[in-house]
């Protein structure tokens, strides 16, 4: 059997179907086998069919620990916008004969997995921040009370 020219296949993919950055193609390779090893250091063969949702969780993995709080961004330049993309590359790669599927896999596995702020975006958010809309009724509240304070109380707030 030949051995396959990733990059070239990537090019012919893209030529056909420019909804994704070759760029894409190529993470998701990388994050498969980032996902094998992160199974095999789980104790669980490394050579051995990857599940759609086992490798969304792998890519996601992946992303966090190469682009980091960058990793939304950088996904949605590629085309990547949502867990049912990942999917579309992967059957993109089958339908090439780069990667194999059983008869049970289709891109359906990958529909609506997680949700891509929940995933790339939150695990960055500090925990003690204020959102906007938090901050909007808190400074409504602080009108109110002075609003509400004895005229003396708001003399002395003005000439402060």
């Amino acid at each position: 059997m030949a051995k396959i020219n990733f990059p070239e296949v990537v090019e012919q993919i893209c030529a056909k179907d420019s909804r994704f950055s070759s760029d894409a193609y190529h993470f998701v390779q990388e994050g498969l086998n980032h996902t094998l090893k992160s199974l095999k250091r789980g104790g669980q063969h490394a050579h051995r069919h990857v599940s759609g949702q086992e490798l969304l969780h792998g890519l996601r993995e992946f992303a966090l620990k190469e682009y980091g709080p960058m990793s939304k961004a950088v996904l949605n330049e590629w085309g990547i916008k949502t867990t049912d993309d990942f999917g579309q590359i992967v059957f993109n790669l089958v339908n090439a004969s780069v990667l194999g599927k059983n008869e049970t896999d289709s891109p359906s596995d990958f529909k609506n997995v997680f949700n891509f702020d929940d995933a790339f975006v939150k695990p960055f958010v500090p925990r003690n921040v204020v959102l906007p809309s938090s901050r909007k009724s808190a400074r409504t509240k602080i009108k109110k009370r002075s609003a509400s304070a004895p005229a003396s109380k708001k003399k002395k707030a003005s000439s402060l």
